[in-house]
């Protein structure tokens, strides 16, 4: 697809998803939602707990698209260091956000303990992103939008920020599938693929029990482009004497 609409990158910020303890589902949510919005995510980064790592990520990625979302490490533990690590990347000074520091000390009241009140520190300059779940907020600095890690958190956290994002046409996407091997379609494919540039067309395998196919998924904001990508792959399907679907197949199998 040509890039004119926003971009995105997201970076996913733990030693917990690295190590395959907890499996992310930030990036899923986050790739959909901003998806909808016209907003497309080009990049995404898993990196862990390592200041000179955020800091790296942070700066490698921030000029090369429209917005940054991190997810993780801004809670109130030893390893939370996103906060510092980004402040650090952005040449500014972390200190205690006052609006911040309200907000904490109304929710924990006596509980308001060093450790949780750390969770006030922003980079200087930084506007606070509302946290609706667990109080403690996220903040946004530059293009950078700084998430918690906890999916329903950090889906909280998004949702209420979504309006303030500047998009562009919707990325629509449709899928059509058929008992094909890859090998047996990429050279058809790639010409499709070159006769409608404006549509990102992804060619992936699949096998369910004794079923083997491929799965071609268009995306495009451009909907007759799409749709007519779409019937050229089925045609396609068609001359090789398959039946085509119009169907993921394995996102069917997760209920998507």
């Amino acid at each position: 697809m040509p890039e004119t609409n926003p971009t995105a990158c997201v970076i996913i910020i733990g030693n917990e998803i690295l190590s395959g303890r907890i499996k992310d589902e930030n990036l899923p949510y986050l790739a959909a939602a901003l998806a909808a919005r016209g907003i497309p995510v080009k990049e995404a980064r898993v990196i862990p707990d390592v200041e000179a790592d955020i800091v790296a990520a942070v700066n490698a990625v921030r000029s090369r698209y429209t917005y940054v979302f991190t997810t993780g490490g801004i809670g109130p533990t030893h390893d939370d260091i996103t906060a510092a690590s980004v402040a650090a990347a952005f040449g500014v000074p972390c200190s205690r956000h006052p609006e911040a520091e309200k907000i904490l000390t109304a929710y924990y009241g006596a509980e308001a303990n060093a450790a949780r009140m750390r969770m006030a520190d922003t980079p200087q300059g930084a506007s606070l992103i509302p946290n609706p779940v667990s109080a403690a907020p996220g903040f946004r600095i530059g293009n950078v939008h700084v998430l918690a890690g906890v999916p329903r958190i950090m889906q909280a956290m998004f949702d209420g920020i979504a309006h303030t994002l500047d998009g562009g046409a919707p990325v629509l996407s449709r899928a059509v599938s058929a008992t094909a091997r890859e090998g047996d379609i990429a050279e058809t494919l790639s010409a499709i693929q070159e006769s409608f540039p404006t549509v990102d067309l992804g060619s992936y395998p699949f096998g369910l029990g004794d079923r083997i196919g491929t799965c071609v998924v268009g995306r495009s904001t451009d909907r007759s482009q799409l749709d007519a990508a779409i019937d050229a792959v089925a045609e396609m399907f068609r001359n090789a004497g398959l039946d085509p679907s119009f169907t993921d197949p394995m996102a069917a199998l997760q209920g998507e």
